[in-house]
């Protein structure tokens, strides 16, 4: 059976028109794909790897992500294992600076949070 991942100019989840931007949003709304492709910016990881790094997810989600992500070009299997494509690492160049975000995010809700409990 074929792999079924977002295509541009192919309804989406939340899009009827298949914009691309929309089918992008799909493609990394699911469960485990962000985290798949920021795992292999570090380099190629075998499926045992990636498995054991992205913690809770099972054989079979992660076999159905990397499968979507091959058939979307942003990661491909290596002599070592899964890696990045340069699509892949062009897109994680763009994601990398919500890793330093979100480090700010959390100091944030963190100070913020005992404030939040006196107003409670």
């Amino acid at each position: 059976m074929p792999v079924s991942s977002p295509q541009p100019g192919q309804p989406v989840r939340g899009s009827r028109s298949g914009k691309p931007i929309m089918a992008l949003f799909d493609l990394l709304g699911r469960n485990w794909a962000l985290g798949i492709i920021w795992q292999l910016s570090g380099g190629p990881m075998t499926f045992r790897e990636l498995q054991d790094r992205c913690e809770s997810v099972s054989p079979t989600v992660l076999n159905r992500r990397l499968k979507e992500l091959r058939a979307s070009l942003l990661i491909e299997r290596g002599e070592r294992g899964y890696q990045l494509t340069p699509l892949g690492l062009e897109l994680f160049g763009m994601l990398e600076p919500f890793g330093t975000w979100s480090m700010t995010w959390a100091q944030h809700l963190q100070n913020e949070k005992p404030d939040q409990e006196k107003r409670s």
